[in-house]
């Protein structure tokens, strides 16, 4: 007999069976989970092309990785309780432990259950978004119930952890059985498997995943635990510690060279740059709705024949339609992050969220210096995201749906006021702004395109609450209503209105960044004021706010990392991320930055890698330089307004007459 085989046999002698016996269950437990998922996942090709495999053998690995951890609790009633001295202790032990075994079975079912909800609304295991989910328990549990048959969920994994008990109880009722060690054998098997915890942490890495290049299939090789607690230890990313660099210079000079700087930089993150359109500047109002989950595929005008929005494709024929703008993230953080900010979205969270938010260059800031009012109108709860800290934090007056009373509101879900009572208050709020004598400027962020698609019932031919098609055309119902009405405000003809998503509703995908997932509209509708027209430029989310000052010739000194998309030489790119993988989407590539310094470039259509060339290397440059120095700009505070300023004035002297 050879020494492992002898090892091996003393390692699982007697009830230490059991943990090895509780480890694999665990580990087919999930191969099953991974098997449904990919099922869910509508993909067959997941299947017929053998990725699967892969996706089944590296979640093996990550499952008995994790299952090492679950054991400590089992390890610990096996040192503690079993004595073969003391047979009616014994068999207490073994008691305490077979009924253990419930909430362990309740545990793998429970996950399983939840694994499922966010992959259906999220097309991904646990990540960041799930350690989010524990600040903001109200909004999210309530969401769930609203959405889901919570009894008949609730009591299916009830009944499954029931049966999934019964059937471990009889897998493992030979080791429930068996005689104990002594108390000395006990401490030396329990050192032993005390070690694998701590062997498991060194080795297993988030990396194992990515061993394909299906973003779907690296997804299904995860681990619902780890990735969660992974998310958790990584919510916070450092990009010079974790991602590809270059030097600092470097940097600079390829964010000034893209943006058409001219000259030397008079400071460390100097892309300020004095805007001076020659035509007279416009002080129209502008109202900026931000809108959930409208991907470009819900319009007529992008392909859709389902007649979803028909007062979001009338103003497009009316307004200014851009065509190929591409946001940011997947997330509604990210979105306002670029609409506000102009700039790239760094890795981790979204500056919405981050410490030490406040006082920063902004689309509201530029609005303010030019006397206007900025305003934020939420739907919702506005600590929600963190976006009352940031909003205020940055001089927005920020209203939200507690500035409703109790009879202003027809209809309200866990997310928020419907639409129309939202925009009943933007009115409301715009009036008293208008009242004053004042240019305002109101970013209004719409909530009823959310799960559960719940809203006023007779709005629409589609009954509330039976799907996405029902929520993004009741939004735009909801926006025609709120456009007729304000029609009849006297601040009306002397308004910009600017309607953009904050992020799709996609997430699915062979690629960690596909294109598809992160189209968006932009119409700016201003009848008299807004020739109609079609913008066929490739563009990005953060180019919207530089873009609508462009169209009002506004004159101010931009720190923005996003360009007027209508000026002459603006940059024909967009920047994509969905967390730790950020990238950026030109001329049919999409170059990918991920930790561990490593990048790659993907065909946009097909999710091939691409060999080097010249044209990628200087795509990846030019993505390395934007989230370098964005990155190290807010660390090191320079995005502040402050500090800004400072810049701006030494820039702005050297570049006077």
């Amino acid at each position: 007999m050879s020494k492992a085989k002898r090892f091996l046999d003393w390692a699982f002698a007697g009830p230490y069976r059991l943990l090895l016996q509780l480890t694999l269950t665990y580990a087919a437990f999930n191969l099953l989970v991974r098997m449904a998922l990919g099922v869910y996942n509508g993909d067959a090709g997941i299947f017929w092309s053998g990725r699967i495999v892969g996706a089944l053998l590296v979640g093996a690995v990550f499952d008995v990785g994790v299952a090492v951890f679950m054991m400590l609790p089992i390890l610990t009633l096996l040192m503690l309780l079993r004595s073969s001295r003391h047979p009616r202790l014994d068999y207490v032990g073994q008691r305490l432990i077979a009924w253990s075994l419930l909430p362990f079975a309740g545990m793998l079912v429970f996950v399983a259950a939840a694994e499922f909800v966010f992959w259906n609304e999220f097309a991904s295991r646990f990540n960041f978004i799930a350690v989010d989910y524990l600040v903001y328990t109200n909004e999210v549990i309530g969401n769930i119930r609203e959405s889901y048959p919570m009894p008949l969920l609730l009591s299916g994994v009830a009944v499954s952890s029931g049966l999934l008990w019964l059937l471990i109880i009889r897998i493992t009722r030979g080791a429930l059985a068996a005689p104990p060690p002594t108390w000395r054998g006990r401490l030396a098997r329990s050192a032993v498997w005390l070690l694998l915890p701590l062997i498991s942490y060194g080795l297993l890495d988030e990396r194992y995943k990515e061993f394909s290049d299906d973003a779907q299939a690296n997804e299904l090789a995860g681990n619902g635990a780890f990735d969660f607690f992974h998310a958790y230890q990584t919510n916070e990313i450092d990009y010079e510690r974790f991602y590809t660099t270059m030097p600092d210079a470097q940097a600079l000079a390829g964010v000034r060279s893209a943006l058409h700087l001219p000259g030397k930089a008079q400071a460390a993150f100097d892309i300020g740059r004095q805007i001076n359109p020659p035509a007279p500047e416009h002080d129209w109002n502008v109202v900026l709705v931000s809108i959930e989950s409208l991907s470009a595929s819900y319009l007529e005008h992008f392909g859709n024949r389902g007649k979803l929005t028909p007062n979001l494709d009338r103003m497009a024929d009316e307004g200014l339609l851009f065509t190929q703008l591409y946001a940011t993230g997947t997330r509604t953080v990210r979105g306002l992050e670029a609409l506000t900010l102009s700039v790239p979205p760094t890795p981790g969270h979204s500056i919405v969220k981050r410490p030490n938010n406040e006082a920063l260059y902004s689309l509201g800031s530029v609005f303010a210096q030019k006397g206007y009012a900025p305003l934020y109108i939420y739907g919702g709860y506005s600590y929600f995201d963190n976006m009352q800290a940031f909003f205020q934090g940055n001089g927005y007056r920020v209203v939200d749906r507690t500035d409703l009373a109790s009879d202003e509101i027809h209809f309200q879900n866990i997310w928020g006021v419907c639409d129309e009572d939202l925009f009943t208050l933007a009115l409301r709020e715009i009036d008293r702004e208008a009242a004053r004598g004042k240019p305002f400027f109101a970013h209004v962020m719409t909530v009823s395109n959310h799960r559960p698609f719940t809203y006023p019932e007779g709005r629409i031919d589609i009954p509330s609450k039976t799907g996405r098609d029902g929520g993004a055309k009741y939004t735009d119902w909801a926006i025609g209503d709120f456009v007729r009405r304000a029609r009849q405000k006297p601040w009306f003809d002397h308004t910009v209105f600017v309607f953009v998503a904050d992020h799709t509703h996609r997430g699915r995908g062979k690629m960690d960044l596909a294109p598809r997932n992160y189209l968006i509209p932009l119409i700016v509708w201003a009848p008299g004021k807004i020739q109609p027209g079609r913008v066929e430029q490739l563009a990005s989310q953060i180019d919207v706010a530089p873009t609508l000052l462009g169209l009002m010739n506004m004159r101010y000194e931009s720190h923005f990392y996003g360009s007027d998309i209508l000026a002459p030489g603006a940059a024909h790119r967009a920047l994509l991320a969905n967390y730790q993988t950020v990238g950026w989407y030109q001329d049919g590539l999409v170059v990918e930055l991920k930790p561990g310094a490593r990048t790659r470039v993907v065909d946009a259509s097909t999710g091939l890698e691409q060999a080097p060339n010249a044209a990628s290397a200087a795509m990846t440059a030019a993505a390395i330089s934007y989230y370098q120095l964005a990155s190290e700009s807010f660390g090191s505070g320079a995005m502040k307004l402050a500090s800004q300023q400072e810049t701006g004035a030494v820039a702005g002297a050297a570049r006077a007459p």
